[in-house]
């Protein structure tokens, strides 16, 4: 073990110096450390505290990596696991953390740099096209957090930093209870309102493809459906597929949103017969348009064969419920609807979940499954017959 040497500098000031082997970095390329100290008891202390750190697998060389620029090799990494579609929304996530903190240090970044951040774009943070003083809903910085805690516990197993400054920093309480009060959620269709849309859109023609949306499947799923994907002899559909945008302006067909995304649903008698019937208009305009029919093998396709995309249907959507004078709502919200219906009416847990395309029945009750007043009619109607009373009519 090399002993450290005697420096004398210009101004006659003795120090001592010695090189120490840290090992490697995350590119394998060996680090060698140089330290230096006024005293050669210094000296040792700290090349035996980087020896002893090595030997148990706890050093942390030195970097000057900023947290942009690990963020970037981040996202990197990441497109190995994730779509394409995915890696663009982390990327937005990150957009104010890269902004805020990304000059800062990786290794210099504490958790009142995040606490700070993260309560100043609650605060001041933009949505595109808000208006001026418009907050960032508390979800959407929460999946900010969630993404650079992600980030950061990668650069903890990269061996960049010793641990996590971001594993305990929450969103405030308070700011919570201020986003839950001010801001207006558009909530689901009731029971009434699909059955309104079903009557209205009949005979429309994408009747068909607009009934699988009312029966729980992704926009992306029903863009993305085959007709190799449909058994309409025994009333199958297997979703396997789908098609989405990237940016809203650039179609992107892949696989499912997750392996259980790739399942298999029976078809209600109502969509079973609706898409027996968009077969046959289907084989008529494509008689009809000749050389000019493009055959995709999609179930949503125009008049000419040609794939409607996620935009183009949600678009389409808004204009009927514009003529019906319905509530405006997602597509995508009708999963909600769908859900919460399967769910009161008794469908199994596990049989919710499976529909969905989720893994966790726990999952799919929390995220689609709100329970209004109305809904709970049933409880008060009991509550009626316990407490001994007749029912009567309320004036």
């Amino acid at each position: 073990m090399a002993e450290p040497k005697r420096i004398v500098l210009r101004d006659g000031k003795i120090r001592y110096r010695v090189v120490v082997d840290a090992g490697l970095d995350e590119n394998g390329k060996r680090v060698q450390l140089t330290i230096t100290r006024d005293t050669k008891t210094a000296v040792k202390e700290e090349r035996d505290r980087i020896l002893h750190q090595r030997a148990a697998g706890t050093f942390i060389a030195p970097s000057k990596i900023t947290l942009g620029e690990w963020l970037e090799q981040w996202l990197e990494c990441k497109r190995r696991d994730v779509e394409e579609t995915t890696i663009r929304t982390y990327r937005l996530a990150l957009v104010h953390v890269v902004e805020r903190l990304g000059h800062i240090r990786l290794q210099e970044l504490t958790e009142d740099h995040i606490q700070d951040f993260l309560d100043e774009v609650v605060a001041t943070g933009r949505r595109r096209g808000g208006e001026p003083g418009t907050r960032l809903a508390v979800s959407t910085v929460e999946g900010i957090l969630t993404r650079l805690r992600e980030a950061l516990g990668r650069a903890v197993v990269r061996k960049l930093i010793a641990n996590s400054p971001a594993q305990y920093v929450r969103v405030a309480l308070a700011d919570k209870k201020t986003d839950k009060r001010e801001r207006i959620k558009v909530k689901p269709w009731t029971v009434a309102e699909v059955q309104t849309f079903v009557r209205g859109m009949e005979g429309d023609r994408l009747y068909a493809p607009l009934l699988l949306s009312l029966m729980g499947l992704r926009p992306a799923e029903v863009c993305g459906a085959r007709w190799s994907d449909i058994d309409l002899t025994d009333g199958i559909l297997s979703i396997a597929n789908t098609i989405t945008m990237v940016g809203n302006h650039k179609p992107l067909e892949k696989d499912t949103k997750t392996m259980s995304g790739e399942r298999a649903l029976p078809l209600p008698r109502g969509p079973w017969e609706a898409l027996r019937e968009f077969r046959d208009r289907q084989a008529a305009e494509r008689e009809f348009a000749g050389e000019g029919y493009t055959l995709t093998g999609y179930v949503l396709v125009d008049e000419l064969g040609m794939p409607i995309n996620t935009r183009q249907l949600r678009e389409y959507a808004y204009r009927l419920m514009s003529e019906l004078e319905l509530r405006r709502v997602r597509l995508y919200d009708a999963r909600h609807s769908v859900l919460k219906a399967l769910a009161l009416s008794g469908v199994p847990d596990v049989i919710l979940a499976a529909w969905a395309g989720h893994t966790n029945a726990g999952f799919t009750k929390r995220k689609y499954v709100s329970i209004e007043a109305e809904d709970m009619r049933g409880a008060a109607v009991a509550l009626d017959a316990f407490h001994g009373g007749e029912l009567k009519a309320l004036t």
